[in-house]
């Protein structure tokens, strides 16, 4: 029986009236999903924003990727001032991730256990320092070539990051806030491929860290990794203090009268 509603009449994602569907559910419900991943955490609005959905059709694909257990929403305090109530920010749940990720960690974790149990530790160690030294050769030039400044090599390393499918991002804390006596850069990474590797082994995030400080010239400190539960992986780096201009000294001049001159 025909549809009154023909293919080139469909109900389109974005949630426009009378336009043409140019994909299907399915597909659109993925793009949202790795913007989720790509902006995490991330707001319905913003969202609709960046795909071009309207704020209901946005909504409709996140209350079902909820439903399917791919994102979760987060509570987020108002970063400027802390006050008021904590906004809605939509992050990949851990299914999300493992959706999202790479067929062969269960092979490569009973691997690495397999390694460690014939080896030893030291053995792990040893292949995970490797496998970062190759990341530390192959991004150095690119974060070298963006200069001196902290910010930009941050960025550098954040964009390298993102090539390889880590979906990194640089949030700059601080910078806007006088009463801040530091300012700092936050090195985001919305997706881990080693997650489940990293959970049974540990030494993958030292190591990466490792590499980060050294890539950066600077210590840099974890705040939270997927691999232990956290929504992203965060980065401190530390990028100076704010210059707060000091008073000028005050001098006082003192008048000397004739009687209290030395003779």
């Amino acid at each position: 029986m025909y549809s009154p509603q023909s293919t080139s009449q469909r109900a389109d994602p974005t949630g426009r009236p009378g336009a043409v569907a140019p994909e299907t559910e399915e597909r659109t419900r993925d793009r949202v999903l790795h913007a989720v991943l790509e902006e995490g955490p991330v707001s319905a609005a913003e969202l609709g924003e960046r795909l071009g959905f309207t704020p209901a059709a946005v909504r409709r694909h996140l209350d079902a990727l909820s439903k399917q257990g791919l994102v979760e929403v987060k509570l987020v305090a108002n970063q400027a001032t802390g006050a008021g109530r904590p906004a809605r920010r939509y992050v990949l749940s851990h299914s999300g991730q493992t959706k999202l990720g790479n067929d062969y960690l269960d092979i490569a974790t009973d691997a690495l256990a397999e390694l460690g149990r014939v080896a030893g530790p030291k053995a792990v160690n040893a292949f995970a320092a490797r496998r970062f030294a190759e990341m530390e050769r192959r991004y150095r030039p690119l974060v070298e070539a963006a200069g001196e400044r902290l910010e930009d090599r941050a960025r550098a390393l954040s964009e390298a990051l993102s090539a390889d499918g880590f979906a990194a991002s640089t949030r700059d804390v601080g910078l806007n806030q006088p009463t801040a006596s530091m300012f700092s850069v936050q090195l985001c990474q919305g997706h881990c491929p080693i997650q489940d590797l990293a959970r049974e082994f540990p030494v993958f995030c030292d190591e990466e860290t490792q590499v980060f400080s050294r890539l950066l010239g600077v210590d840099v400190r974890r705040l939270s990794t997927l691999a232990r539960g956290g929504h992203v992986c965060t980065t401190h780096v530390p990028v100076g203090r704010h210059q707060t201009p000091q008073p000028a000294e005050k001098r006082t001049r003192v008048k000397i009268t004739k009687q209290e001159r030395p003779r």
